[in-house]
């Protein structure tokens, strides 16, 4: 696995902390007790160790796990220039609720207090120039995870899981959120997927196996490799010795160097092929939102027409479905304000008529100008 320069321009609006990094892979696996943070802790070490700048967010707010793992101790995070600047470990840059608050004591927050400490994460600190962001999620497909979807424009979603049954049915449904969002799968990976004795060299699969794998081929993503169930991860993830660098020769070791250069071969893979993003969003001389797609199609959509199409629940019935914006009261002469990305899968749309709670998906618009057209290539208007 070597470094690749990547100087590939995005029509995304990024917050500035992150517009120097590349990369931002979320590490997800909806159900709790996986090794989810276990997974991303080497993964950034064996990222870091094969020539990569790596950052590495804790975004488990409420049961941070990363100072512990990186051996970070009672460090915590400095300030300068109105920004955090991220502890390092291991030449890997890292933040953590878990750095902000003294051991022990617990987070009690609702979920928009955990959102904004999140939002903080993204806007707030200084990361630099990375390669590699990998953020470590918090069990579930709640606020933090919704947050950071419309707020860090992420290159794509790693799923953690064990190969039982249980913890598969609730990975599929982290798997499916992200696909909602339009953030690309990067893959599936198996962790605790077999036991090896030492003594005898016979592995038993604790937990069944092959599970993660037949769910990459029923969801149509990658296969990234399995990571065994082996005393030395857990004593390194303990002891805030990374196992990558105490152990650098054990079998372990090699597994989390064979999955970084898949992970890394996926990304630059899956780079090259495009996404339901469009290439290019703007106000045109007629005022109208004009979008030019991956495939070159073209579409430009009137401000009238956008508003009476609004999809937001002041417009629409949220239980029936009706459509309850009478398209009447809306002004002939409406005009955009303004527009803003939505993660990578929609954007927020201002009206001059103070309406801006409307949040359209890529997909949506593609439909409804496919619809109101009856083509669905090459240019359209609505």
């Amino acid at each position: 696995m070597t470094k690749k320069n990547q100087d590939e321009k995005s029509t995304r609006k990024v917050a500035p902390s992150l517009e120097k990094v590349k990369n931002i892979i979320a590490i997800a696996s909806g159900k709790g007790g996986v090794g989810k943070s276990t997974v991303s802790t080497n993964l950034a070490i064996a990222l870091q160790q094969a020539g990569f700048t790596v950052g590495l967010m804790d975004a488990d707010v409420y049961g941070p796990s990363q100072p512990t793992m990186m051996g970070a101790g009672n460090e915590q995070p400095k300030i300068a220039d109105g920004k955090l600047i991220p502890v390092t470990r291991h030449e890997i840059r890292f933040i953590s609720m878990g750095l902000l608050m003294q051991e022990d004591t617990p987070v009690i927050w609702r979920g928009p207090m955990a959102s904004k400490v999140i939002q903080q994460f993204v806007g707030s600190v200084a990361w630099g120039e990375l390669d590699y962001l990998l953020i470590d999620l918090p069990p579930g497909t709640g606020d933090i995870q919704i947050t950071l979807a419309q707020q860090a424009s992420l290159t794509g979603a790693i799923i953690v899981t064990t190969p039982q049954k249980i913890a598969l049915d609730v990975a599929k449904k982290g798997l499916q959120m992200f696909e909602n969002v339009n953030v690309p799968i990067v893959g599936i990976v198996e962790n605790m997927s077999g036991f090896t004795c030492k003594h005898c060299g016979e592995t038993t699969a604790i937990f069944s196996e092959g599970g993660a794998e037949s769910m990459a081929k029923k969801f149509g993503v990658a296969f990234l490799g399995s990571i065994p169930l082996d005393p030395q991860i857990m004593v390194s993830g303990d002891s805030g010795a990374p196992l990558l660098i105490d152990a650098k020769d054990s079998a372990p070791a090699e597994t989390y160097r064979k999955l970084a250069a898949t992970v890394v071969k996926q990304i630059e893979d899956s780079g090259n092929k495009g996404g339901s993003e469009p290439l290019n969003m703007e106000i045109d001389g007629k005022g109208n939102l004009a979008v030019k797609w991956q495939d070159n199609t073209e579409s430009s959509y009137t401000p009238y027409h956008l508003r009476v199409n609004c999809p937001c629940a002041d417009c629409i019935d949220e239980n029936s479905g009706t459509r309850t914006l009478d398209p009447k009261k809306v002004p002939l002469d409406l005009t955009i304000r303004s527009f803003e990305a939505i993660g990578r899968y929609a954007i927020a749309i201002k009206f001059s008529d103070g309406h801006d709670s409307g949040i359209f998906r890529y997909d949506f618009l593609r439909k409804m100008a496919e619809k109101d057209t009856g083509i669905k290539s090459g240019s359209f208007s609505v």
